[in-house]
């Protein structure tokens, strides 16, 4: 084998390019039209509303679900991004947890057609092509309350009795945050779909309503047992040894 490889072949890489252009311009022409006729949208739909043949499109993409999982990264991209992006400017874990919960809800009521598409066939479940996506954004949901149990950990350990056992305790707290956040994920999500299936029917909570409940509910569950263990744990270390 050479030392010094080659150079590219210029026009290889023109190709590369284009190719790589052209794909990107119908996953969005075929979000566009996923917005506007529904998930159950055909290629040709696709290909026609794209300006090109359902031929062309196969060139780009083996089948219908290769276009959906392109489309699904694209998606799923763009929540991450704003999730990270509100989770950076929160002043509190709690605030943040809130705008997370926002961010979600606000995307997929702007085109629920777009979000049926790419979740269908389990594109995103922890075993699908995107299943990274659901392992970061539970990494993300734990980051708010793992942070408030850091900034806990970090006040406890100021005082004079402080001890290596809070580390330990920190450690474990964490873990179970992040286990948390795995399951806040999937309960993000059934509830958003659910509002996102019966938001017109008379009673159901508008958007901000149901951010507010989905975040209080988060919330309280793992700091309100938290904040429990605590006050029982005080009690039983101030109580006087039975004789």
């Amino acid at each position: 084998m050479p030392l010094v490889q080659p150079e590219p072949d210029g026009r290889s890489t023109r190709w590369a390019d284009h190719r790589e252009a052209r794909r990107a311009e119908l996953v969005r022409a075929a979000r566009k039209t996923v917005h506007h006729r529904g998930p159950d949208v055909s290629m040709e739909e696709i290909a026609a509303d794209a300006g090109t043949s359902k031929s062309i499109v196969y060139r780009y993409f083996s089948d219908k679900t290769g276009l959906q999982i392109a489309v699904a990264e694209a998606v799923v991209l763009q929540i991450q991004g704003a999730l990270e992006g509100v989770l950076r400017v929160a002043p509190t874990p709690r605030e943040g947890l809130r705008a997370m919960v926002a961010v979600y809800l606000e995307m997929i009521e702007s085109s629920p057609n777009v979000y049926a598409f790419v979740t269908r066939n389990g594109s995103v479940e922890s075993g699908g092509p995107l299943g990274h996506f659901l392992d970061s954004v539970t990494a993300l949901v734990a980051a708010p309350f793992a942070r408030g149990l850091t900034e806990e950990h970090n006040g406890r350990a100021r005082r004079p009795e402080a001890n290596g056992a809070d580390d330990e305790l920190l450690a474990a707290r964490v873990a179970l945050a992040e286990s948390w956040a795995a399951g806040a994920v999937g309960f993000v999500r059934g509830s958003g779909e659910w509002w996102l299936a019966h938001r017109d029917e008379p009673g159901t909570a508008d958007r901000e309503e149901i951010t507010a409940h989905v975040a209080a509910w988060l919330w309280a569950g793992p700091v309100g047992l938290l904040a429990r263990d605590r006050k029982t744990t005080a009690i039983t270390s101030d109580s006087p040894e039975e004789a």
